[in-house]
């Protein structure tokens, strides 16, 4: 399928009642279709892998289309410049955390990018390291305890940033350590209660939230 194919195809899909419903849920970008996750990958699985379709659809600024472009892109072809260049693009959580999912994630470069953009200050570059670490949590089986370890200390640092995507994914990252294993699930509820004792309303969300399920969790490791 050719790219003009591609794009009058998703313009066909379009749905404002699911626009709507994006929005609610904070899902709002310049250029949304309102078209649902299945059916992104379903056409994501029709294109197949295609690194240079994915630079074309993510430039197009569709949000759908970048989605897909997450989900079709090849992990090994990435290049550090083109993940800084697409995560200046995160406008919402939805396309920050599934292009971290779906694709960062799976490059030569996601811890590298993870400690990088969770120092930044713009809020969803920022919610892009807190959400790398916390999917590379999930999916990384290989990687040792102390790399995660590592990213106790900008956990704890940003848990007084009180912007609700920054917070939610700060929480997420130390959450998805602390379920690892039993070693990490001990140090994350160490820093968790570290981070209780802070004076910010958000630090004191972020742990408890964290501390609910690493305290239920540490039953099953």
């Amino acid at each position: 399928m050719q790219y003009n194919d591609i794009i009058k195809r998703l313009r066909s899909l379009s749905n404002p009642r699911n626009i709507e419903d994006k929005a609610r849920f904070g899902i709002i970008s310049k250029n949304v279709l309102g078209i649902t996750k299945p059916v992104m990958r379903k056409i994501a699985k029709d294109l197949g892998k295609n690194h240079n379709m994915a630079l074309r659809l993510w430039d197009s600024e569709i949000y759908e289309a970048r989605v897909i472009a997450a989900l079709i892109d090849e992990p090994a072809l990435v290049t550090e410049e083109q993940m800084n260049n697409w995560v200046k693009d995160f406008d919402n959580w939805g396309i920050c955390d599934n292009t971290c999912s779906n694709l960062f994630d799976k490059t030569p470069f996601a811890y590298k990018k993870a400690k990088e953009w969770s120092s930044r200050q713009e809020e969803f570059v920022k919610r892009a390291g807190f959400a790398l670490v916390a999917v590379l949590a999930v999916h990384d089986k290989k990687t040792s305890d102390k790399h995660f370890i590592k990213f106790f200390p900008m956990i704890k640092r940003a848990s007084v940033d009180d912007r609700n995507f920054v917070k939610k994914a700060v929480n997420w990252a130390l959450r998805q350590i602390g379920k690892r294993n039993k070693r990490l699930n001990k140090e994350a509820i160490k820093v968790a209660k570290e981070i209780q004792k802070i004076d910010s309303r958000s630090a004191r969300w972020i742990a408890s939230d964290a501390l609910r399920e690493l305290e239920r969790q540490k039953k099953f490791l």
